[in-house]
């Protein structure tokens, strides 16, 4: 059952009426991740590619939550096949969210049985900071459930990271996914300002309380609700930087083990189905990084 609910599409994935547009496209998985690549540009690889976002794309873009209209933007930029890579200025300007649900929805057309996961990448620098990342993992017949990063399928940007494996097959120790990331905490002694969207430095975005975020976010994903990294809901009243309370801690060490190593479909779905705290409501809290807070009623 669990192979068919991740091959066909969310509200997030589906392409609606611009399904046409994938019409021709392949079958592989690797080819399909480096047409995402070339679609997509990151808000933050500006430098990287020598090219100055418009501030409006490098406003709005990534707030699109739904594959369909990251494609009405990518048409009206260049209506050009989708296989045909985008100069950098027509390309969607996103985060690693956007390359992974655009490559997740090409697998999931193409019958291939996918999911994003949220979690913390350790190859973004050399510093052993695990920065807040996404990818998509997709079912191979010979070898199951891989991790694919779609972002570092350019081989341009996997050199400027010095990226030394297949990113069609990311080392499971070299992205965690949130609840292997709090178990690493918790059970582990890992450093807790080793994980987040930065380092402590440089804001409060970091730490037990953003993994715990996380963790909802990754869950909610494996139930195919593939919200934006910024959609809240669920939260206490803490704030970010603040510890969590203890109370918190014994609930995400109850539902981490849910969302790491050989997940269980069923359980996945029924802690979900059941918890008010995990389960994503129809209005969430939008903490738009350019745009401010604002909420937003969901498909």
């Amino acid at each position: 059952m669990s192979f068919t609910f991740y091959a066909t599409h969310s509200p997030f994935s589906d392409p609606g009426e611009l399904v046409h547009a994938y019409g021709d496209l392949p079958r592989d998985p690797a080819e399909l991740a480096c047409i995402a690549r070339d679609l997509v540009i990151h808000r933050l690889e500006g430098d990287l590619f020598g090219h100055t976002h418009p501030v409006d794309r490098l406003h709005n873009d990534a707030e699109t939550r739904y594959v369909d209209d990251i494609l009405r933007i990518l048409v009206a930029r260049d209506d050009a096949p989708l296989h045909v890579r985008r100069e950098v200025g027509d390309r969607f300007v996103g985060t690693c969210r956007d390359f992974s649900l655009l490559h997740c929805s090409f697998l999931r057309q193409a019958g291939i049985p996918a999911r994003i996961r949220i979690g913390f990448a350790d190859y973004f620098g050399s510093n052993g900071f695990h920065c807040d990342h996404v990818v998509t993992e997709y079912w191979d017949e010979e070898r199951g459930w891989l991790f694919a990063d779609a972002q570092l399928a350019d081989p341009f940007v996997t050199g400027h990271w010095n990226v030394d494996f297949d990113p069609m097959d990311v080392p499971r120790d070299r992205f965690l996914v949130a609840g292997e990331a709090w178990r690493a905490i918790r059970e582990r002694g890992a450093d807790p300002t080793t994980f987040g969207l930065h380092p402590p430095a440089e804001g409060p975005f970091w730490g037990e309380r953003y993994v715990s975020g996380s963790i909802r976010l990754d869950l909610a994903a494996l139930n195919k609700v593939e919200t934006l990294l910024w959609d809240v809901w669920g939260e206490d009243e803490g704030k970010p930087g603040e510890p969590l309370p203890e109370s918190s801690r014994e609930f995400y060490d109850r539902v981490a083990p849910v969302t790491y190593g050989e997940v269980s479909f069923d359980a996945a779905r029924k802690l979900f189905a059941e918890d008010d705290t995990l389960r994503t409501p129809k209005t969430v809290t939008c903490y738009a990084p350019f745009n401010g807070p604002s909420l937003v009623a969901l498909r």
